[in-house]
């Protein structure tokens, strides 16, 4: 029996079905976690995507292994952290072989259609020919999309494209959709940097954003000089660097989340309309966080919770009724999504791939689970300083890797969780700093990629 054929014919799907679950995945770029209502954000409007957790499972504490949109994409398509699959830049493509285990690759290969819309983000070539349904752009795109005399805002012609892949759907085949929005990425070196749908421009008009705590100037000036000359300031200043300016670029990047939110309203209400949404699993998250103006920065790539952070959620409408709705504490990784929807879809996770699924969780089952994981940024930029670091339930380590006199950091995040005092040269912590300097050692080591 071909894999293909053990896939139309497994009763081994979840749940007993009978036949695999389509899949959709909503990719955002640079949202943060606390950015949805269901994360606790009052001022936010994202009723569609809340009603995904109130019908699935919130991961609480989900995070990227790379805070930058092209290295985490590359962990989220292929399973595997940067040092592994060593795309650390937007142009490097994956190899042939590299791309055959990725999760769209491994899901064609077993029967699945696949269709792929918006942001590749992964290297200078788009793999048009490696999907049924392909309308993917380079680069960081544009958000007004021109056609004749017409505009339409992208996240809204994205919305379309992912309405014309279900509509056209053969009932006969499972399909796996990823929807990778540029929603809510700023437009870098433009006037208008948070270009969002007129028709949300009275959104969030009367609501005040409240300025975060460590947007203050002292954890600024604790920065060592690097981070303080580093790109995030420089973008800091484009966006952040007055209230009123603050007000007006957090309102645009709200405004955009809520663009996205109203393209997953429409693209359920079309897998209802087509009668499989009853089995179809979604997922929602985010390629990394971002910083809203904390500690003078704009933009991701360091290892503060803000920048690696992100929302997660899995949405299963076959999951028993007493399992949904649940919030789980577990850390969750970008590299876990490429295993948990081969998962899904019963195929065998491919060696190369260093996350673990996340279905035992999302079904509620006793799993074992990671008690620490490795980040790592090693984008070649003279303003974005490289980093590595090792983050636990209760404590993070992370260090840059060409400052010079050394700059470290360790937090306690049970009673530091905004990441106020940096303990790394406290009284009673040079034992705990030795393990996380040996273990980051070790990771790095470990993950690297064979020459």
């Amino acid at each position: 029996m071909t894999r293909r054929d053990f896939l139309y014919s497994s009763s081994a799907a979840l749940f007993q079905t009978s036949r695999p679950p389509n899949i959709v995945l909503f990719l955002a770029d640079d949202q943060r976690w606390d950015t949805l209502g269901c994360a606790g954000n009052s001022i936010i409007q994202t009723p569609a995507i809340d009603r995904l957790a109130s019908g699935g499972t919130l991961f609480r504490n989900a995070f990227v292994t790379t805070a930058i949109c092209a290295v985490s994409r590359a962990s989220i398509f292929s399973g595997q952290h940067e040092r592994t699959h060593g795309i650390s830049d937007f142009a490097k493509p994956f190899t042939p072989t590299q791309f055959a285990n990725t999760y769209p690759a491994q899901l064609r290969a077993a029967g699945y259609r696949t269709g792929f819309i918006g942001k590749w983000g992964v290297g200078n070539v788009l793999p048009e020919n490696e999907f049924d349904y392909f309308r993917g752009f380079p680069g960081q795109g544009a958000y007004i999309v021109r056609d004749g005399g017409n505009e339409s805002h992208l996240t809204n012609v994205m919305a379309d494209q992912s309405v014309e892949f279900i509509s056209s759907e053969d009932r006969g085949q499972p399909f796996c959709l990823s929807v990778s929005f540029k929603a809510p990425h700023a437009q870098d070196e433009a006037t208008r940097q948070y270009v969002f749908d007129p028709a949300l421009r009275e959104l969030y008009k009367d609501s005040t954003i409240p300025i975060p705590e460590t947007a203050a100037d002292q954890y600024y000036r604790e920065l060592p000089q690097p981070l303080r000359d580093s790109e995030g300031h420089r973008r800091w200043g484009w966006r952040f660097a007055t209230p009123a300016a603050y007000q007006d670029a957090v309102k645009g990047y709200y405004r955009l989340i809520t663009g996205i939110d109203k393209a997953v309203a429409q693209i359920r209400k079309a897998l209802e309309a087509r009668s499989v949404a009853e089995n179809t699993v979604i997922i929602y998250t985010s390629d990394n966080g971002y910083f809203l103006g904390e500690r003078g920065l704009a933009d991701k790539w360091y290892m503060f919770e803000e920048s690696i952070r992100v929302p997660l959620i899995i949405h299963d409408a076959r999951l028993p009724a007493a399992q949904r709705g649940k919030q789980r504490n577990e850390m969750a990784l970008n590299i876990d999504i490429a295993p948990t929807l081969l998962n899904l879809a019963g195929i065998s996770v491919p060696s190369s791939m260093q996350g673990q699924s996340l279905l035992p969780l999302v079904r509620g089952e006793k799993t074992s689970w990671r008690d620490e994981w490795y980040y790592s940024h090693l984008f070649e930029h003279p303003q974005i300083p490289k980093s590595e670091g090792i983050r636990t339930d209760g404590w993070k380590y992370f260090r840059f890797l060409e400052i010079n006199p050394k700059a470290e950091y360790l937090y306690d995040l049970r009673s530091d969780p905004l990441e106020k005092q940096n303990l790394i040269s406290a009284r009673g912590q040079s034992t705990r700093v030795k393990s996380m300097r040996e273990s980051c050692d070790s990771w790095s080591k470990r993950l690297q990629r064979p020459a």
